[in-house]
């Protein structure tokens, strides 16, 4: 297997924006001269960086040692001459690959920089529709911010054995939702925002010399109160839905955000569905350990006669849950330095965050006053008509209606 591409090498990405100014003749020069300077393997290493063939890096490097000259520019090829890339002719190829990498990376989704411990022949074999070369591959994912890295500890640590099958299993689990036409949501509860004339971290345009003046401090008791975004992000329709409370983040809040979602969008797209998908962190309000949420969900269950599957995701890895590089990423930053003097301009900057790829978002104001401490009896907890799956029980359940 390859080794780890450093592609946070300053230097490196520099070189690759400089040949996007150079025409081919100049291109094959530096290359070559780049791989001189690199010593014993520079000619692998320019290649691997670069994409382009060891044979041209060869000519440069050949060029550069017989002192032949450049080329003048009316020597070279017009523009768009030459073969073209695979991906001219083979449009959907990019998506197709985004996808299967999609669900098998590693490293921070919110980075630029990602990686896989598939290799490139792996992947061109699974890439259904397109007959492509693992060569042809390496080249267009280091255009797409990727590398291959074997497997050892990382920043993020040692990923167990058992993560990784957690992850395959909630990805085999969404396939298999999505190919019924049944809903599936990744659900979360962003950050309370105090509501007020305050600083709001980011920067926003404005006039010249006329910033937006907040107040000077954040005290509490000047805010108008706590907004508490709790969301609901539809995977398969790149869809949204926020439940904006004003009260305490409790499992019931959690649930009564999801029966929200299904009122106002979930019933009209999926009216016919006999089940949904929730896949959600290990913590909080919908936390594996929360009575309330599997309480509350049994209720809802109950209402739209749907099962209820939950997927958590392991401890550690909230930040691959889809909706906080889905949806609550362009959220931040959509409203960075505007201050949220109201809940009326919450609501407002989150159904107005888009993105290129199409998300649309809507979001309410939830009023309601939910009790901190709520306790259950054994009898509450018997309703609930909980099967656990074979794989990772403790993570994987699903609440079935009653009837």
């Amino acid at each position: 297997m390859i080794g780890y591409y450093s592609m946070n090498n300053r230097k490196d990405l520099s070189l690759r924006k400089l040949l996007l100014t150079m025409n081919e003749s100049q291109t094959r020069w530096i290359l070559g001269r780049e791989a001189l300077l690199r010593g014993r393997g520079g000619l692998k290493e320019v290649h691997e960086l670069t994409g382009v063939s060891r044979t041209t890096i060869l000519k440069g490097m050949k060029d550069i040692a017989g002192n032949k000259p450049l080329k003048p520019s009316s020597g070279v090829r017009k523009t768009g001459g030459g073969r073209k890339d695979f991906e001219y002719n083979n449009p959907g190829f990019e998506a197709a690959l985004e996808k299967i990498m999609d669900e098998n990376t590693a490293g921070d989704p919110m980075c630029p920089l990602r990686w896989t411990q598939k290799s490139t022949q792996v992947i061109a074999r699974n890439l259904k529709g397109f007959k492509v070369s693992g060569e042809t591959v390496r080249r267009k994912l280091l255009e797409m911010n990727y590398s291959l890295q074997s497997n050892f500890k990382s920043k993020e640590g040692f990923s167990p054995e058992s993560r990784d099958e957690q992850f395959r299993y909630i990805n085999e689990l969404v396939k298999k939702f999505q190919k019924k036409d049944w809903p599936v949501l990744s659900v979360d509860c962003k950050k309370k925002e105090k509501i007020g004339n305050f600083k709001n971290q980011g920067q926003s345009w404005h006039r010249k010399g006329k910033p937006v003046e907040v107040n000077a401090y954040d005290f509490p008791n000047l805010a108008e109160g706590n907004a508490i975004p709790y969301g609901a992000y539809d995977i398969s329709r790149n869809e949204g839905f926020v439940n904006v409370g004003v009260d305490h983040e409790t499992s019931e809040f959690a649930v009564e955000s999801i029966r929200r979602w299904w009122k106002y969008c979930g019933h009209k797209n999926y009216g016919d569905g006999k089940g949904l998908l929730i896949c959600a962190d290990g913590g909080g309000s919908n936390g594996k350990a929360r009575k309330g949420w599997k309480y509350y969900l049994q209720q809802f269950a109950n209402e739209t006669g749907m099962a209820i599957t939950v997927c958590h995701y392991p401890k550690g890895t909230s930040k691959w849950n889809k909706i906080e590089h889905k949806m609550f990423s362009f959220v931040s930053i959509h409203w960075k330095g505007k201050p949220l003097v109201s809940f009326e301009t919450v609501i407002n900057l989150i159904g107005a965050t888009t993105t290129k790829t199409g998300l649309k978002i809507k979001a309410k104001l939830d009023r309601r006053k939910y009790a901190l401490g709520a306790e259950f009896t054994d009898d509450q907890m018997k309703s609930i008509k909980i099967k656990r799956h074979k794989t990772q029980p403790d993570l994987n359940y699903t609440i079935k209606p009653d009837g």
